[in-house]
């Protein structure tokens, strides 16, 4: 089974105006959206479009509207000329809990064959809104890539910045890194690294004990740091753009 659970945890670390710097346990899963219906069907807490302790939503994810996701990314491969020949692709994000998630960064890893061709890197805000940065992938085993902020997130954050995504291809080892830079230097870093774990019961068991209100718990310390970091002096910024779902294909700077 290509699927799989990640536990390890999240930083971020901001270098300017103000100093802030936070870190969580968390887990997230890796799903081959080919064996999804095996999961639903095999593991009693785990869902697929329906409620659960544990459950994954296509309406969560790509156009959010329910579809199915793989169409909605072959689509979009074949829209921006970078691959018709997938044979699989991964998603990488937090589930539904008790049937509610909110997930600030899922990746989707596509594969031809055991080659990583495309990566989409999903964001959303608590807006309600969401965009995604789509590359075309050179290098199978370190991917390092740039583009300019397209979407506003942290209301504490410049929209005239740059990231810069380094990641591997997530194997024993799950490991993001994104730098957000602007014409002075570095911003913020974030990091989401993990041990990989079975994808099976009594693993999704050992998480929801340790961490049974984690999705709950994303989106509170989000609102929470919010606050730390207002009280520290940082400047709120209205966001000018509003949107519900985007897209972007990006090419390596």
């Amino acid at each position: 089974m290509n699927s799989c659970i990640y536990n390890g945890e999240v930083t971020h670390t901001r270098f300017k105006p103000v100093r802030h710097f936070l870190k969580y346990k968390t887990f997230s899963l890796l799903i081959d959206l080919d064996e999804i219906n095996l999961l639903d069907k095999s593991i009693g807490i785990f869902s697929y479009n329906k409620f659960n302790i544990f459950s994954f939503f296509d309406k969560d994810h790509g156009d959010r509207d329910g579809g199915n996701l793989k169409d909605w990314v072959i689509s979009n491969l074949k829209k921006f000329q970078i691959n018709e020949n997938i044979t699989n692709i991964k998603i990488l994000c937090y589930p539904r809990i008790l049937g509610y998630v909110f997930n600030p960064l899922s990746i989707f890893y596509c594969y031809e064959k055991d080659k990583l061709v495309a990566i989409f890197y999903e964001v959303k805000n608590t807006f309600n809104e969401q965009h995604t940065y789509i590359f075309k992938i050179k290098n199978n085993e370190e991917i390092i890539q740039k583009c300019r902020k397209k979407f506003y997130v942290s209301p504490f954050m410049d929209m005239e910045t740059f990231y810069n995504f380094k990641l591997l291809n997530p194997n024993d080892k799950l490991s993001v890194f994104i730098k957000q830079t602007d014409a002075d230097g570095t911003i913020l870093t974030a990091t989401q690294t993990g041990d990989k774990k079975e994808f099976s019961f009594k693993q999704l068991a050992i998480n929801f004990l340790k961490y049974p209100l984690m999705t709950i718990k994303i989106i509170s310390s989000i609102h929470y740091e919010a606050l730390l970091l207002w009280k520290k002096g940082a400047i709120y910024r209205k966001r000018d753009i509003k949107l519900k779902n985007n897209l972007s294909f990006e090419e390596n700077k």
